[in-house]
């Protein structure tokens, strides 16, 4: 190292821009208090099993923005910059539901009278900070891997703000041509090669709508689809002409993955003008966007994610086109899980060593009654 160059001591605290992984310093650090590495050591979420729960997973760098380039969730963001490392903790929670989603696709020649039944609609729900975010993208990053066509919605609350709407006459609900523009665009940056693949089986003529800025076409209010179009011919036009919209086709395993769900289950930010002085506000569900994915009442794979950091409130136990054991609850960490988390920020020196004890994370933990952001946030103070 020249004489320029900042040792690693210097460089310790320093918080990069694009976390890196910190080399290790004591190897002592690198296992559990039981024993166990504190690191699973495997190269794919598909290799992870029941046994590597408590443990982290270390994600490739270039991998992770490949596979989940709509963005990430801020939750998970947070947790690789303060620790600068591109790891999560392994939980029974992402195992369960990996697996569940494996059988629908691959069932088992045998089934075990332990397993559960599979689901194929899933409303992930849970305390704040219980992960329910970092939960559903790990699972858009597993059936990325695995070859899957994901619609991935990581802020579901933006197709409810923002831009142009109008009501449309043929549907009578409101088009928010900005907002789905940019959802096809979000949807082509991980799919393209799967949607140049497969062909469009539905040749009815495509109803054409308003653009942003852009009036009714007067010439056609229709349009025809060449017989040898894919997918992809498709997403680009409604991208490009703004009139179009998106129909899914299912030769592949297809999953739909939406973050903050709730939010389509409350009023939107538009109003309509009712009188000169007063006007209606418009729910979620009058959205044409919203409207052709909020509802779980079909056959095909389905996962929302709630988010109670959004400020939607607090929503009745059954929702309207949710089926009714499709809920599941999060559990915040458990005190094993925390043993491991307070162990690996130790390990990242979020966590100074010769205050570290058995004792002090223990009422971090009992503190925080478990929530994530809230133990990040007072392990420092050990």
């Amino acid at each position: 190292m020249s004489a320029s160059a900042p040792s690693a001591e210097d460089m310790e605290f320093e918080l990069p821009t694009d976390p890196l992984p910190i080399p290790p310093y004591d190897p002592d650090l690198d296992v559990r208090s039981n024993g166990r590495p504190l690191f699973c050591g495997k190269s794919s979420l598909s290799e992870l099993t029941h046994k590597d729960v408590g443990s982290y997973f270390d994600f490739s760098v270039e991998e992770l923005k490949e596979k989940l380039p709509e963005g990430l969730p801020a939750g998970m963001i947070q947790e690789f910059e303060e620790t600068r490392r591109w790891a999560l903790l392994v939980r029974q929670s992402f195992i369960d539901l990996r697996d569940n989603f494996r059988r629908i696709v691959d069932p088992p020649a045998r089934a075990s009278s332990k397993s559960s039944p599979v689901r194929k609609q899933v409303v992930l729900d849970g305390l704040v900070s219980c992960g329910k975010s970092i939960l559903l993208a790990m699972l858009v990053h597993w059936a990325r891997s695995e070859g899957w066509l994901v619609f991935y919605v990581p802020n579901a609350r933006k197709w409810t703000r923002g831009g142009f709407f109008y009501r449309n006459p043929n549907t009578n609900l409101w088009d928010t041509p900005v907002q789905a523009a940019q959802i096809l665009k979000d949807f082509l940056k991980f799919n393209e090669s799967h949607l140049q693949k497969l062909p469009i089986q539905i040749f009815d003529p495509i109803p054409l709508g308003e653009g942003a800025g852009i009036r009714m076409r007067k010439d056609a209010d229709s349009m025809a689809m060449p017989e040898d179009s894919t997918l992809l011919d498709l997403v680009r036009i409604g991208i490009e002409e703004q009139h179009a919209a998106l129909s899914f086709v299912k030769d592949i395993p297809v999953l739909l993955a939406i973050d903050q769900y709730n939010s389509w289950f409350t009023f939107s930010e538009y109003e309509e003008p009712v009188t000169a002085r007063s006007c209606r506000p418009i729910h979620a569900k009058e959205l044409s966007t919203v409207s052709a994915y909020r509802s779980m009442m079909h056959g095909d794979m389905m996962v929302g994610a709630f988010s109670h950091s959004t400020a939607v409130g607090k929503l009745r136990q059954e929702l309207p086109d949710v089926p009714l054991d499709a809920r599941i609850l999060l559990p915040r960490y458990s005190l094993d899980e925390a043993e491991s988390v307070c162990h690996y920020y130790l390990r990242q020196r979020l966590i100074r060593r010769d205050g570290f004890s058995e004792d002090k994370w223990k009422k971090i933990y009992h503190l925080s009654n478990g929530n994530g952001k809230e133990m990040r946030w007072l392990v420092p103070f050990i």
